[in-house]
């Protein structure tokens, strides 16, 4: 029974990033297309806002799904998500309409995210949290893998189909769900509506709080990759949006393949600090190397590098969270997705900003930011008393 929910909890999961993916090779070139000047600042923007109104709805969807139960706010956030991808669809080179799908987008998907980790946390045992969070990551790494790859195959026909592809993807998700997917928190575990609402930043106390500040630069430096990387291409190499489909294609397959082939069946309860180690360390590497990229296939060497980094760090970082937690899952869940939203949020925007100085200083920023984040592991590890800092490169 625990294996299905989950199936279809990835399958949900898969979905919403396979729709956030298959915008990244095409929203410059919608946006290009309505003639607005500053298409780049544009484009920055519209990732911001999904993010920003993901981070400020996320602990309040995982403090209801406390309340409430995960199935209905999940089932909720996915009818949200297809509607706003239908929306983008027909905005028909409106830049206002976008914008607001966008907000929509970022409403529900906070609804998706944050509170399918809870329910992953609800139905595993400790003992196989990494195994389950490792699920969650290859589903996000799935989804993340056949978005570009989707969206810049799709655009050959039009620059909307994408959109339209991904609302009915969702739709079919919401049927299946609705069809099968069962409660996880029973109605005793629940959080009453009497009791006081419990701030997100409960959650942020103690050793967990470091893990936190790094689970937001990994996603800063993501997000600024993701920014930036399609206008780095144009530059470089002439990319297409087929092209960046591909780069993102690799990234997101190596990714799911290191979570869903090593993560899950390697990594034991205990050894999450050392690969969280190497996976910075790794991640660095791959920016690193993105800066003498003047090919597609030395960029997606790059990519390929940087994605078996950031497939060790998600889920043994999250796996951590839910396991230290003294606050419901639904709180400390929520807590980490407004961590990742406020990653997306900066991260875009910062990313842009730094490719005005020079193309390759966004990625010298997010190696030097991986390195640094070394030193918040070091004193998480610290705080737990789990060992010395020299047995976290071991």
């Amino acid at each position: 029974m625990r294996d299905k929910r989950l199936l279809i909890v990835m399958a949900i999961l898969m979905t919403t990033f396979l729709g956030f993916g298959v915008i990244i090779p095409v929203m410059p070139e919608i946006i290009k297309a309505t003639g607005e000047e500053g298409f780049e600042f544009h484009t920055g923007a519209m990732l911001t806002v999904y993010s920003l109104v993901s981070f400020l709805l996320s602990p309040i969807w995982g403090g209801l799904s406390d309340r409430i139960g995960r199935r209905p706010i999940i089932l909720t956030g996915v009818v949200g998500f297809s509607i706003s991808f239908l929306l983008f669809g027909l905005s028909s080179g409106s830049l206002p309409l976008m914008y607001l799908s966008r907000v929509l987008g970022g409403l529900f998907s906070g609804a998706v995210t944050s509170v399918i980790v809870a329910y992953v946390a609800d139905i595993t045992p400790n003992e196989h949290r990494t195994k389950g969070m490792a699920a969650v990551g290859m589903s996000i790494g799935m989804g993340f893998t056949l978005g570009p790859a989707l969206g810049g195959l799709l655009s050959v026909a039009s620059l909307e189909t994408p959109f339209y592809v991904a609302a009915g993807l969702a739709a079919i998700t919401f049927v299946l769900a609705f069809a099968k997917l069962k409660e996880s928190l029973a109605p005793e575990q629940r959080r009453s509506a009497a009791e006081p609402r419990v701030s997100r930043w409960t959650a942020f106390t103690g050793p967990l709080k470091y893990l936190y500040v790094l689970a937001f630069f990994v996603t800063f430096t993501l997000a600024g990759l993701e920014a930036t990387l399609q206008i780095f291409g144009m530059e470089r190499f002439d990319v297409t949006p087929l092209e960046v489909g591909i780069l993102f294609f690799v990234c997101g397959l190596v990714g799911a393949l290191v979570q869903g082939g090593f993560v899950r069946r390697r990594i034991k309860k205990g050894d999450e600090p050392k690969y969280i180690a190497i996976g910075l360390i790794i991640s660095a590497a791959g920016f690193f190397m993105l800066l003498g990229a003047h090919s597609l296939w030395w960029a997606t060497t790059s990519l390929a590098v940087f994605g078996i980094g950031n497939a060790l760090i998600r889920p043994c970082v999250t796996s951590l969270i839910t396991q230290k937690t003294t606050v419901g899952q639904g709180v400390a869940s929520g807590l980490s997705s407004s961590m990742d939203s406020l990653g997306r949020i900066a991260g875009p925007m910062f990313g842009t900003f730094l490719f005005t100085f020079g193309q390759g200083m966004p990625y010298v920023s997010g190696g030097i930011l991986c390195i640094l984040a070394l030193l918040l592991l070091v004193r998480f590890r610290q705080l737990v008393g789990t060992g010395s800092t020299a047995t976290i490169a071991e």
